[in-house]
């Protein structure tokens, strides 16, 4: 499937599921945002990202998603950069125990952030051509772990609960 003309901004793109989704798009021929908070290996996944694909498809932006105005800036200097933004994958995530709360406005804040700021950069009721929204999570709550902790069962007993 060929993603020419395409426009994909991945956050917590330079490393792991982020950078595998970066490269696929890369070679389905997308233009990509590589979005992450890790400067040194953001710039190193760019440098690679351009040795294999050519300059001008990929373009990376240190990004902390839990900043609301640094995301909306990053999903911006997107479509500054490429004209235009079709694609939209909330990767970023962390796993924190010890501060809950970083970890959820990581891993549910910024997601929720993300497919609002996706929307108004590409849903047809702006004027737009629409677009598709990926929200990636983990599956480490739909099961239990040896030495595992307890909190990692809540994100399984809510939606097993509501369905």
């Amino acid at each position: 499937m060929s993603l020419a003309g395409k426009v994909a901004l991945v956050t917590g793109g330079a490393q792991g599921i982020g950078r595998a989704a970066v490269q696929s798009l890369l070679k389905s021929s997308a233009k990509v945002a590589v979005v992450d908070l890790n400067k040194t290996v953001g710039e190193q996944c760019q440098n690679q990202l351009e040795a294999e694909f050519g300059e001008g498809r990929s373009t990376f932006i240190q990004c902390d998603v839990t900043h609301g105005d640094a995301l909306r800036d990053a999903f911006q200097r997107t479509v500054d950069q490429f004209g235009r933004l079709d694609i939209v994958i909330n990767n970023a995530g962390i796993n924190n125990e010890k501060n809950w709360e970083k970890t959820i406005q990581v891993n549910l804040t910024s997601v929720i952030k993300g497919t609002y700021l996706a929307l108004e950069h590409m849903s047809k009721e702006y004027g737009k051509e629409g677009g598709t929204i990926i929200n990636v999570s983990s599956m480490a709550g739909n099961r239990w772990e040896r030495g595992g902790s307890r909190i990692r069962q809540g994100p399984f007993i809510g939606p097993r609960a509501s369905s």
